[in-house]
């Protein structure tokens, strides 16, 4: 009796340490078909430094939210029916009550280990200042499918020494509208300009070997658009790379500009191979952008440069 009870004992354990490893999906819709109606309910459920994958489905709707996943939650998933379709939207913007640039976002993680797939991230405030879409703070975060709509300021990578990767998404902004300080890959994404302005500002640490990378991404433009540079270095050591990426006519021939101070030319890291398009033409480029040799395009891995697999 006391070894059937053993046994019993042990098959209850495994059976426990088995559910606790299980993925856990919850629903969010609008009208009441899911477990929640918001997102932010949704995210208020999971449970706290959890050790299972929860994958959050996101039915089809415009859900006004300004929506923070927070750092002590990780391993989360957020699938929207499609990014058409399912939108997360809010219109804070930096002169609303003085409020600045890193309050004004729709969508803030600093949880780390979180996937967003098929969904809008959109700040929709009129242009009159900076107006964040997407903050992140998390580690390890990943983006398949999605769009992020905005002008100035539309995906802030804030989070020193973090990893960020974006495949097949949809970036479109007017001033700096890719900024910050992450290391980020972006993976046939599709950025367009809005204004005639300035596409990246980066902010890379002296320590970060890698900031932005741009692979086999297509560079477009609003009509009407006709000078627009690739970045400008928001801090000095600024690392922005564009490889293999396909460049409108939009782009100005001197491709980089130092923000009006010229001790940026001999730190800041930009780098360009193997672009194609109108606007990659190098022959008026500014001289402190490098092209890379083919040893050394051929040596740039995602896995390794964001230290996280993919």
């Amino acid at each position: 009796m006391k070894r059937i009870k053993g046994l019993l004992l042990l098959v209850w354990i495994c059976t426990q340490a088995l559910g606790a490893s299980e993925a856990r999906r919850v629903t969010v819709a609008q009208d009441g078909t899911g477990d929640f109606r918001t997102l932010t309910e949704a995210v208020e459920s999971v449970r706290a430094l959890m050790d299972f994958k929860v994958t959050i489905y996101v039915k089809a709707g415009i859900y006004k939210e300004k929506l923070v996943i927070p750092a002590w939650i990780q391993h989360v998933e957020i699938v929207g029916e499609s990014a058409e379709t399912t939108v997360i939207t809010h219109d804070d913007h930096a002169k609303i009550n003085n409020m600045g640039t890193f309050r004004t976002y729709t969508v803030r993680v600093d949880a780390d280990d979180v996937t967003f797939r098929h969904i809008t991230i959109e700040n929709n405030a009129p242009r009159l200042g900076q107006a964040v879409a997407l903050h992140t703070e998390g580690n390890r975060l990943k983006f398949y499918q999605c769009r992020f709509l905005g002008n100035q300021d539309t995906v802030y990578t804030g989070g020193t020494h973090t990893s960020l990767y974006f495949e097949d998404c949809y970036i479109e902004g007017t001033t700096d509208f890719i900024f910050g300080s992450a290391t980020a890959w972006f993976e046939r994404c599709t950025v367009h300009s809005k204004a005639n302005s300035y596409i990246t500002a980066a902010s890379t640490p002296e320590d970060v070997p890698c900031g932005y990378v741009f692979s086999h991404c297509r560079l477009t433009a609003d009509e009407g658009v006709t000078k627009v540079y690739l970045g400008r270095p928001w801090r000095p050591y600024a690392y922005t790379l564009f490889i293999c990426c396909e460049m409108g006519s939009h782009i100005r021939p001197e491709g980089w500009h130092n923000w009006r101070n010229p001790a940026n030319e001999t730190t800041a890291r930009y780098m360009e191979y193997g672009n194609t398009g109108p606007g990659a033409d190098r022959t008026g480029r500014v001289a402190w952008c490098r092209k890379l040799t083919d040893k050394e395009a051929q040596a740039i891995d995602a896995s390794d440069v964001l230290k996280m697999e993919l």
